[in-house]
Order: C-alpha cells, then structure tokens, then sequence
C-alpha cells in the first residue's frame, strides 16, 4: 500500500475497485517508474494498465485500440485515468460511448494538434463524469486550450495552478492529492452491473 495515503482514500478506492476497474492509460513513451500513474499501479493492487508495444509512435489509434483490448478482457465498467496523449485517447473511448466507460480522470491533456488528433478527439459531452486536471503553465496545452475542452466534454475541472505537465519532470511523484481526486470521481459515477 502507499504509506502516505490516508485510510480515508485507501477505504473508498479499494471499495471502488470493487466494482469497477479503476484502468491507467499513459502518455506518449508510457510512464517512467517516477511517474505517479507508476507508484500508484505499484503502491496500490487495484490498478490496471493498458499495454502496447509502441509507446513511441504517437499515433492515437494505438492508445485507443489499447483501452479497448484491456476493456474487452475484463468486461466490467471503467474508470478511465489517462495522462497527456493516454488521457485523449480515454475521452476517444467514452466519446465513442463504449458501454464499460464509467468515468475519465483526464489528467494534463495534450493538445490533440501535437498527435495529428483533431478529427478524432471528441468535440461535445463525453457522455460520463469526467473530471480533467489541467494546469496554468503546462507546455503541452495551454490552459484556455484546456479550459475549452473542459466545457465542450461537460467535464469537472480540477485546476492545480502552475503544475507543469502533472508528471514526474513537474516534482509530481507519488501524487496523494490525485488519489483523492480519483476517489471522489469514484463517488460520482454510476453504472448498472452487467
């Protein structure tokens, strides 16, 4: 378990993770050991994570065809927690309204421009609760970009300030604030079990 999260957050998460699949989706070249979806994959048991062989080719349709290959093997709903490209590819996914799409936790989205993405990244509600973290100073999307996309996916903004690209580069390790972000996401999403 991670020593820092308080039990609180520990209780909720290991609760939502009992009846849904709480699925990391990493960013352009995956995400190193210090990147937080990382530490909470390896902290926490209750993480999947999608799994590809081309973390280098940014190429959106790899990340979606990802998500949708760990979706189909276990069948129950989702939590979506994409970074960056991974978080882009997660609102793909609840825009094309699969069924297992519960929630997205969309944290520091790149602008779809930077991935040849514009034609695919939805443009209207993204049909669940979504919450996007976005920062002022991130150089992947500047923050009125993000603020657009906030308010074409009817999302719940989570605004850090100056938190660069929410990643490890930015001095975000471990990320205990995330986590709590996470499990009031959890609180907020309803599905009908199958």
């Amino acid at each position: 378990m991670i020593a820092f999260l308080s039990g609180g957050t520990r209780d909720i998460l290991v609760q939502a993770a009992s009846r849904l699949d709480l699925v990391l989706v990493p960013g352009f070249k995956d995400s190193g050991p210090d990147h937080w979806q990382s530490l909470w994959q390896d902290g926490l048991p209750i993480f999947q994570r999608i799994a590809q062989k081309r973390w280098d080719d940014p190429d959106i349709e790899l990340w979606i065809a990802a998500i949708l290959r760990l979706l189909g093997e276990r069948r129950r709903p989702a939590v979506l927690i994409g970074h960056s490209l991974g978080a882009l590819a997660a609102a793909c996914v609840a825009g094309d309204r699969h069924p297992q799409v519960a929630g997205l936790m969309l944290v520091a989205p790149a602008e779809p421009s930077r991935f040849e993405a514009e034609e695919r990244v939805p443009d209207g509600p993204l049909g669940v609760p979504a919450l996007v973290v976005v920062s002022h100073n991130d150089p992947v999307m500047r923050f009125s970009r993000a603020e657009h996309w906030i308010r074409t996916w009817s999302a719940v903004p989570a605004d850090l300030g100056e938190a660069g690209h929410i990643n490890a580069e930015a001095g975000f390790g471990p990320w205990p604030h995330g986590l709590d972000l996470l499990a009031a996401l959890t609180g907020m999403v309803r599905f009908s079990p199958g």
